[in-house]
């Protein structure tokens, strides 16, 4: 194939690749925060080293103190931050005892219901009873001979109030610079969960293999998708990027697989395939004044 042709191959597929790229580099990072950072700093530990750095690494990519902020703006990114802090500490509580990629198809059930409430249209009780159908064969309603724990399952739900938090006041401020509103939301997220971590693990957090850890899993799971999602989102209709980033669930199962050995079951891995559905559904037919902008917020 020559050069020209292979050229325009990669430039019609480099969205997939990219959102691609991304959700796999998100379920790497946390599936290394979760092997090799909570056994010596816990779950809240990991959420303050990870959302830290995360927080430290993309203020000096956009030194966000070159644009004004008005005080409306202000408020709006507070909001946004706090929500975003929530949904990380929510998530990271919740893999303590959850498989990583149900934690991450619970979650989904977040912005789905949001943009779902968006549009409100007779098609959309499809993908309700689709998101429905699969929580249900995950949540421990003592109907299905479920295992999962029920206190991971209530951290779970808690990450999906969270991200659907995050995405209303996310589009308040979503006027502002990607670059100012991202990182003085993280900024903000690390000032919520950091104390935390702090009062739980103490001096561990200051241990050299913690915070070169806790780089590293800043780096790969927030820099790179970040940076991934922004260039896809140049090139993609949100609806499009919606449909794509549906396919974190799988991906995060998959990666957790492969780096955890977490096995999910064969009505686990159907759950997780009823709430994509549902997700893409969504997105596939949402109307373009009512999309959501679904870009995964580095949490999971």
């Amino acid at each position: 194939m020559s050069a020209s042709p292979l050229r325009s191959l990669l430039h019609r597929f480099f969205p997939f690749l990219a959102v691609l790229g991304s959700v796999t580099a998100l379920g790497i990072g946390t599936s290394w925060a979760k092997h090799w950072l909570f056994p010596v700093v816990g779950a809240q530990g990991t959420t303050a080293v990870r959302v830290g750095f995360s927080a430290l690494l993309v203020l000096l990519l956009w030194r966000p103190w070159r644009w004004h902020l008005s005080r409306a703006d202000a408020r709006a990114v507070m909001l946004y931050g706090a929500a975003l802090g929530g949904m990380n500490l929510m998530f990271y509580m919740s893999l303590r005892t959850l498989p990583f990629g149900l934690a991450v198809a619970i979650e989904f059930a977040g912005p789905l219901a949001v943009a779902i409430w968006s549009s409100r249209r007779a098609v959309d009780f499809v993908w309700v009873a689709l998101a429905i159908a699969g929580l249900g064969m995950l949540l421990p309603l003592g109907l299905n001979g479920s295992t999962l724990d029920p206190v991971g399952v209530f951290y779970a739900l808690g990450a999906a109030v969270f991200w659907g938090l995050y995405i209303v006041f996310g589009k308040r401020a979503g006027h502002l610079h990607a670059g100012h509103s991202v990182s003085l939301g993280l900024l903000m997220a690390a000032l919520v969960v950091v104390p935390v971590g702090v009062v739980h693990a103490g001096a561990a957090l200051l241990s050299p293999t913690v915070l070169l850890i806790g780089v590293a899993v800043a780096a790969v799971s927030s820099a790179i998708p970040i940076s991934l999602e922004m260039m896809a989102l140049k090139r993609l209709p949100k609806e499009a990027f919606g449909i794509m980033i549906s396919m974190e669930p799988a991906v995060a199962a998959l990666v957790a697989m492969a780096l955890l050995g977490e096995h999910l079951s064969v009505v686990q891995w159907l759950a997780i395939g009823c709430i994509m559905a549902a997700s893409m559904g969504s997105a596939m037919t949402a109307a373009r004044p009512a999309a959501v902008d679904r870009a995964a917020p580095q949490a999971a």
